[in-house]
């Protein structure tokens, strides 16, 4: 069986781990009892993680908005598969140590990165380990360009970070998300939706993949029960209505 896997394609025999781990550990009613996870990792050992599914339906969605010059946390890797019209791609991270990283900065304290650079920035399950969220925000705003879009996700329902759980600061709720982008960027132009229900939020937590869920399951939205997504754009200011233009 081994050596049937290593000569299959690594995305392929990834998939086929991952499938026979659900098999060999198949979820069955009694997992409600268990006061241990299926996986440690959020379901990456059986699978896509659940909140990793309504992070691509969202990105999907607004995948014209992946357009001109574009900055994403971490890795390019959203960029390269929701991108349309791109013309340059930029990564940020705070580890000076990813190869990936174009811009090392801190969100909280990014003043050396230029304003109006960018036309898209892409921030995905990122500001709950950023202490000073609001200082985040403001900061990617000034980055924009006019007219350009952030694309945002935050975590509701989650587990703690195993790894980072000491600068695990933050979960975010619709009227967090209202209120924190809304301030910066004028509630005209902040779009708040929320993503998942009960059974998708207790399958996250038990660490079950989004495989193992029906498309039923995992599409019934109910507010009480969010994965967060925000969609915010930075209007020119004189476009704004006088109440709603942010502080400078």
């Amino acid at each position: 069986m081994k050596s049937i896997l290593r000569a299959l394609p690594a995305p392929l025999r990834l998939r086929v781990r991952q499938r026979v781990t659900r098999l060999v550990r198949p979820v069955w009613l009694e997992t409600l009892h268990r006061t241990t996870p299926l996986s440690a990792h959020w379901g990456l050992e059986r699978g896509t993680p659940i909140d990793r599914y309504y992070i691509e339906q969202f990105l999907h969605d607004q995948r014209e908005d992946v357009r001109g010059r574009v900055l994403e946390v971490k890795d390019r890797r959203y960029t390269t598969a929701f991108g349309c019209g791109v013309t340059h791609s930029d990564v940020l991270d705070i580890d000076p140590a990813n190869p990936n990283a174009t811009i090392v900065a801190d969100l909280a304290a990014a003043q050396h990165v230029g304003d109006d650079q960018f036309d898209c920035i892409i921030v995905t399950q990122t500001l709950q380990f950023v202490f000073d969220v609001g200082s985040a925000v403001r900061h990617l705003h000034r980055m924009l360009r006019a007219g350009g879009v952030l694309l945002v996700t935050v975590p509701s329902i989650t587990r703690t970070d195993r790894l980072l759980r000491c600068s695990d600061y933050w979960r975010f709720t619709p009227a967090t998300c209202t209120r924190l982008f809304g301030d910066v960027f004028g509630v005209g132009n902040v779009d708040v939706q929320s993503r998942g229900n009960v059974r998708a939020a207790t399958a996250f937590l038990k660490g079950m993949a989004h495989e193992e869920l029906s498309a039923t399951d995992l599409n019934a939205e109910d507010p009480l029960f969010p994965v967060v997504t925000t969609r915010a754009v930075k209007s020119h200011p004189q476009q704004m209505p006088p109440e709603e233009r942010p502080a400078p």
